[in-house]
């Protein structure tokens, strides 16, 4: 890199966990970082979930270097052992950080692309010796130029989830009854939100954390004293089995076990009624304003009033176009790390941990880290972005060294199987690996709340392996 290419910021996209982390390794090795965020404050998606609490611990979402820029501002950090909420997380941690970072964050600023200085994706001639050119606008429509020395997108995923469609696509109708659906977990204590789903039938489609959180909260909701009436309807593309549920007892993270559990007691105690191996199709509005889902096999689902589709994210690579990446055509994840992390191949064990390496794209000195480089994969931990960008910011720094060492051992799950599983049954993952044999289908509540039947109308982020 050339001198004055050398002197030029790093730019970060997005002031979240792994972004202001991102930043603070930059700080610690003597480089500059220019953080920009979209929202109007750190961790501006974190806090659109502050009313979810983390199955994470405090000692588990404070990146080391983002510690040590914290210490000298008087910063108290929280209790190890403690489990934060999404708000706790951005007020007590990422707020404080994005202050201590001062002006080197900027926020109301919307990343509108990323290219080489003089050159499009087609160019070869010299580009590597070329600065970043990253294109800003801000909530007024001011359009800005920013040269840098190396880009790192840590966007995340929030922004785009996944729809209903089992086929990735929006289901037919799903548009048009957006007024009744919603692709977060929602905020029950909120007033309005509650009147939104209070004696009402409810379905969540997804299988993951996310859809065992809303179940969970949809469960109270139904045992409170105003929640009369209120039923959840859990739509699964696959079937049930032993680890539909997670680890339990047996997760080396024994909230997230918890959760998984207490997922399984709403369905057990009928506050939920479970619908296997439907795969939705259309979103039918009717003259009373209720919907009805209707899955690829033909079988109609009693009408709800509201769906949360809880079904994951996909990364928004819209403004990345100039730049050239190196994806994974199913996962859209960077090529070398797509095999750790596919879930149609998840099993027992822990994701490998990685850096700068399984990160890189042909376009040098640019990386995706976060939420984001796992692509549309469902599973992630805070953990794993603060050592990506560990990796990332001592391979733009020149440090190969410690860019290639591993400096994180992640915990397990306890229980084989993947997300990628979906049908009735699971595959058969006995005879190797780290767990016991292949779960088996368990029963959940009444007969007639596990599957809905054909014809009828009747009412993430899975596998073993978090990262």
């Amino acid at each position: 890199m050339n001198a004055p290419t050398a002197e030029l910021p790093v730019v970060v996209i997005g002031a979240g966990p792994a972004g202001l982390a991102a930043a603070a390794h930059l700080v610690d090795r003597g480089l500059t970082p220019l953080v920009l965020e979209a929202g109007p404050a750190a961790g501006t998606t974190v806090r659109e979930w502050s009313h979810v609490r983390l199955f994470s611990t405090w000692a588990e979402v404070v990146d080391p270097a983002a510690e040590k820029l914290l210490a000298p501002t008087g910063w108290t950090r929280p209790d190890p052992a403690a489990y934060p909420s999404g708000g706790d997380w951005a007020e007590q941690y990422l707020q404080p950080l994005a202050d201590a970072l001062g002006d080197r964050v900027r926020l109301g600023a919307t990343v509108t692309g990323v290219s080489r200085a003089g050159r499009d994706r087609i160019v070869d001639a010299d580009r590597e010796a070329q600065p970043f050119v990253v294109h800003i606008s801000d909530a007024d429509g001011r359009e800005e130029r920013i040269v840098a020395r190396a880009v790192i997108d840590a966007s995340g995923t929030w922004t785009t989830p996944s729809p209903a469609g089992a086929d990735g696509l929006p289901a037919l109708g799903e548009k048009a009854a957006a007024d009744h659906i919603t692709y977060r977990i929602p905020d029950l204590e909120d007033p309005a939100v509650r009147a939104r789903y209070v004696g009402r039938r409810t379905a969540v489609i997804g299988s993951g954390a996310s859809a065992f959180t809303a179940l969970v909260h949809l469960a109270e909701l139904a045992k409170s004293d105003d929640g009369a009436g209120s039923k959840a309807l859990w739509v699964l593309r696959r079937g049930i089995s032993g680890s539909t549920f997670g680890g339990g007892t047996a997760d080396q993270l024994p909230a997230r076990g918890a959760l998984g559990l207490a997922a399984k007691a709403a369905v057990d105690e009928g506050h939920a009624d479970a619908v296997t191996g439907f795969r939705a199709e259309t979103i039918e509005r009717r003259a009373d304003g209720r919907l009805v889902l209707a899955g690829e096999d033909g079988r109609r689902l009693e009408p709800v009033d509201e769906v949360i589709v809880l079904t994951g994210f996909r990364p928004d690579l819209s403004f990345l176009s100039e730049v050239r990446l190196n994806l994974d055509e199913r996962l859209q994840a960077p090529v070398a790390l797509a095999p750790l992390i596919d879930p149609n191949q998840h099993s027992c064990g822990t994701v490998y941990p990685h850096g700068h390496r399984e990160l890189s794209h042909p376009e040098q000195d640019f990386y995706v880290v976060g939420m984001k480089s796992y692509g549309r994969a469902p599973t992630f931990l805070a953990m794993t972005g603060y050592e990506q960008v560990r990796s990332v910011v001592a391979a733009v720094a020149g440090d190969l060294e410690a860019a290639d060492r591993v400096e994180l051992i992640l915990p397990e799950t306890g229980v084989c199987g993947g997300a990628g599983l979906f049908d009735e049954s699971e595959a058969d993952t006995s005879g190797g690996g780290c767990c016991a044999p292949a779960p088996q289908l368990v029963q959940l509540g009444a007969p007639a709340a596990v599957t809905a039947t054909a014809g009828a109308e009747e009412a993430p982020a899975g596998g073993c392996c978090s990262a």
